[in-house]
């Protein structure tokens, strides 16, 4: 049986080497839209469910800054477009004349 040359095995680790890399990175990019995921649900949870008013406001009012120069893509800003928008003004009574 004929003996590998160290360039072929050389050439064999590099490869191997490359896969592993490429694994490594799929599992980082995975690990992180994960962790955007689930900070995204938190955020949205507390926007819906919180019992503390003010600091739901504080949130949302954070939100409403800093997300129009965050999102550049027009699909993206649909997909806020609830956030993007100040809350609607309750409208003045109606005084009915007497």
């Amino acid at each position: 049986m004929a003996r590998r040359s160290i360039e072929e095995r050389l050439a064999q680790l590099e490869a191997q080497r490359k896969t592993l890399q490429a694994r490594l990175g799929k599992q980082e990019r995975a690990r992180d839209t994960r962790r955007k995921i689930l900070l995204g649900a938190l955020v949205l949870h507390r926007l819906e469910t919180s019992g503390d008013g003010e600091f739901s406001k504080r949130l949302g009012d954070w939100l409403m800054r800093e997300l129009p120069g965050f999102l550049t893509r027009d699909d993206d800003k649909a997909l806020f477009a609830d956030l993007l928008k100040p809350p609607s003004e309750e409208p003045a009574p109606v005084k009915a004349d007497t």
